[in-house]
């Protein structure tokens, strides 16, 4: 898949992805310890990264996924978020970890954190996969962060461009025609 002109520099490698994610499983599962823990995916980007990540929690816990719009151009978000598919299961009381394949502009995180947060879990974290500190728009605290990669739009282990290349098993920048 390599051969098509679309996929540029890899930035991180699918050894380095295992790696990784077997350590956020290990500390989620020691900061989680005894609590009731619920996963929330990011539909669809965060699909590969949360399957990977749960089978390295070695605690207890529930999963749950939201699908979120925002509107804005293909590679720009607004920041004006609707939820497409929101949690089959009520939240309060509850230790909530949202799981996020990308933390970018952080707009539509802000969103997701004060729509959650008012639902009153006992606590509402989150595991972004990767994190672009360039482009962030407002301030945000990732509890648990993969890698912080350069300001390029990325493809791979669950990042699409036009719902394409989500297949490909490491995270690589996309050449833009």
């Amino acid at each position: 898949m390599q051969t098509e002109p679309e996929i540029g520099e890899i930035l991180v490698q699918a050894d380095q992805l295992k790696h990784r994610i077997k350590e956020l499983g290990e500390q989620i599962s020691l900061d989680y310890e005894g609590k009731d823990l619920l996963l929330v995916g990011v539909l669809k980007g965060a699909v590969f990264f949360l399957s990977d990540l749960m089978r390295h929690i070695s605690i207890p816990c529930e999963v749950d996924f939201m699908a979120v719009a925002s509107y804005g151009s293909a590679t720009d978000s607004s920041g004006v978020v609707r939820i497409l598919k929101d949690l089959d299961a009520a939240i309060e009381g509850r230790d909530v970890l949202i799981v996020e394949d990308i933390v970018d502009s952080g707009l539509t995180l802000k969103y997701l954190l004060r729509n959650l947060g008012a639902r009153g879990p006992a606590s509402l974290e989150v595991c972004a996969l990767l994190t672009k500190p360039e482009r962030r728009k407002v301030e945000l605290r990732s509890r648990y962060v993969g890698f912080e990669i350069p300001n390029k739009f990325v493809i791979g282990y669950g990042l699409d461009f036009a719902e394409r290349y989500r297949n490909l098993p490491y995270v690589a920048a996309l050449v833009e025609q």
